[in-house]
């Protein structure tokens, strides 16, 4: 039966990619709460982050053609959340055959008639500062590029839109919230839960809580053809976000935040040794050179249209290091 505190979903027939990260496993409980009937591809199965759910399992690849045809046959709503997600330099053969061969390949296995709600991400749009943050419109200046993730989901978003799908196209700022079962996001938090962040970068960053991306999502799919909106809430420097994570998880505060000028002066040694033939650990020059930019964005256009929540980031903190500490992820904690 429905979760009666559940709003109607707009389909019943849901076909899901990516359903093991932070926003297809949210979106998946979500929907088995509504009451729809819910696909999920799945590299193996059965997957615990699926357990106790009642959703069927498709096994495969979002690259292969026959387990996408599989997972979207009969599908009113198809959710492309799929991606190879990780800031770095290398590897860009694989990036480029999972979010660009990957969201092709879901553009052929669509049925005709079907709703694709592409999930993108800000980092396909353009920059802005704070006190004049991105919007959908957005364009990217050439110099925005050059890291394999960010320019192969502009790439994704470009065939989506040149195609002749019914589609709509989400771009969800940095989520935090459950369910983060790698964690992805939520690295950031346990880092600063650890005292591993002692300065903050210069940058900074939208926030939102992974709940007000799935309700965003729900309501873009059933909004018209074409429609584009950024899924986000909070601007804040980074400086400030590790305060509210800090003061949350009882850890201790960022001592200050670094100048850009230190922070640029270590990404051409890190370049360096990527081209010695060191492996890219998470402190790289791709992830450090981002560190330094203002990634601020609007999501009013979200809030006039979809009706979009703006839990506050302190809950979403609260609720991300709520389930951290139940799952035993957390730092002190054990399963």
């Amino acid at each position: 039966m429905p979760d009666p505190s559940t709003p109607a979903l707009p389909f019943r027939r849901w076909a899901v990619t990516g359903g093991t990260g932070l926003v297809g496993n949210n979106l998946v409980r979500r929907l088995v709460a509504g009451g729809a009937d819910v696909r999920v591809l799945s590299r193996r199965k059965p997957r615990r982050e699926f357990a106790g759910l009642a959703v069927e399992e498709v096994e495969g690849d979002v690259t292969d053609a026959a387990s996408l045809e599989r997972l979207c046959a009969g599908a009113e709503c198809v959710v492309h959340a799929a991606a190879l997600v990780e800031i770095r330099h290398g590897g860009r053969d694989e990036f480029e055959r999972v979010n660009v061969a990957g969201t092709a390949a879901m553009l052929r296995a669509v049925p005709r008639g079907a709703r694709l709600v592409h999930v993108s991400t800000v980092d396909a749009l353009g920059l802005r500062d704070r006190a004049n943050p991105a919007d959908e419109d957005t364009e990217p200046r050439p110099h925005e590029g050059g890291v394999p993730y960010v320019d192969t989901k502009r790439a994704a978003d470009r065939l989506v839109l040149d195609s002749d799908r019914d589609w709509v196209i989400v771009y969800p700022t940095y989520m935090l919230g459950p369910w983060d079962w790698r964690p992805s996001s939520g690295r950031m938090l346990l880092e600063v839960a650890r005292g591993q962040a002692l300065f903050a970068p210069p940058g900074g960053n939208n926030f939102v809580h992974i709940d007000d991306v799935v309700t965003g999502l729900l309501a873009a799919a059933g909004r018209p053809r074409g429609g584009r909106w950024i899924l986000g809430n909070e601007n804040l420097s980074y400086a400030e976000a590790w305060t509210l994570m800090a003061e949350v998880t009882g850890a201790r505060k960022p001592l200050g935040t670094l100048p850009r000028w230190a922070v640029s002066a270590a990404v051409p040694p890190l370049h360096a040794a990527r081209k010695l033939g060191l492996r890219e650990g998470e402190i790289n020059a791709a992830a450090v050179a981002m560190s330094r930019v203002p990634h601020y964005f609007s999501a009013e256009r979200a809030r006039a249209e979809l009706g979009l929540p703006a839990t506050p980031i302190r809950q979403a903190i609260h609720d991300a290091w709520t389930w951290f500490k139940l799952q035993g992820i957390a730092p002190g904690t054990t399963t």
